[in-house]
């Protein structure tokens, strides 16, 4: 072999490693692995109110399985997130005690509840929540956006603040929303969640909430080996990103739309 076809092979080979880099990155972020989509399109980035819908796979496009969920987000509205997309978009960032939602697209983490089980039919990792359970919100903790267990009899100062177990209604299912998770950016925002509405219009510091019959009927239908994520953003922003993302359509979102 020559030695301007040693140089060819060497750039084909170079050729050949970005794009599989590409398509490794590209798969990475996108949803082709997901079964299941929670999709909820906020009116603007200062919304605090949207709707949200549940979407399956089918063929090779979405198709709408539930009917509209109101949902309520931040008091401020909401900031690209970190999760699967959104991190690296420009624009206004979700950090701690911002009272807004992250937006973008999240994998869907495990279920915690103060009941011994799940509602009837679902099949979803889950954690009954005891009186040691806590999510750390403390940015200059090591165990920042992690959910820890302690030792009861040797609480830490921060316990009280932190623990899951309250005397809140609003809390007695909560859903994961991958948020800062792979891994915790101190001060990018903590303990982002699911969680059953405190009332009609009542905003929250930057969870998704819902009435609790909806939020069970979530429990009920997500299963771990559809990989479910969660898509929250705002109309502008869907209506620029739903194609490269591989999100639903915009006709498939249309009874979501503002």
């Amino acid at each position: 072999m020559g030695k301007h076809e040693i140089i060819s092979a060497k750039r084909a080979l170079h050729i050949l490693l970005a794009l599989a880099l590409a398509t490794a990155l590209t798969a990475r972020g996108s949803d082709t692995d997901a079964g299941q989509l929670i999709v909820s399109i906020a009116p603007g980035w200062n919304s605090s109110a949207g709707k949200l819908q549940l979407f399956e796979r089918s063929g090779g496009g979405w198709k709408p399985v539930s009917g509209v969920i109101p949902v309520l987000y931040g008091k401020n509205g909401l900031a690209w997130g970190r999760g699967v997309r959104g991190a690296d978009e420009p624009g206004l960032k979700k950090v701690e005690r911002d009272w807004r939602a992250p937006a973008g697209v999240f994998d869907v983490g495990k279920i915690y509840s103060y009941d011994a089980k799940l509602p009837g039919g679902a099949d979803y990792p889950f954690h009954q929540v005891t009186d040691a359970d806590a999510w750390v919100d403390d940015s200059s903790s090591p165990d920042y956006n992690r959910f820890v267990t302690i030792d009861p009899k040797n609480p830490p100062p921060w316990f009280e603040k932190a623990k899951m177990r309250q005397k809140d209604f609003a809390y007695r299912w909560l859903i994961e929303i991958r948020h800062n998770a792979d891994p915790p950016l101190p001060g990018a925002g903590s303990a982002i969640f699911f969680h059953i509405r405190r009332g009609v219009t009542r905003p929250t510091s930057g969870c998704t909430t819902m009435a609790e019959e909806n939020l069970v009927e979530i429990i009920r239908w997500l299963r771990a080996g559809e990989h479910p994520r969660y898509v929250l953003l705002p109309w502008s922003e869907y209506q620029k990103k739903w194609r490269e993302w591989g999100l639903p359509g915009l006709d498939a979102v249309h009874a979501i739309a503002p």
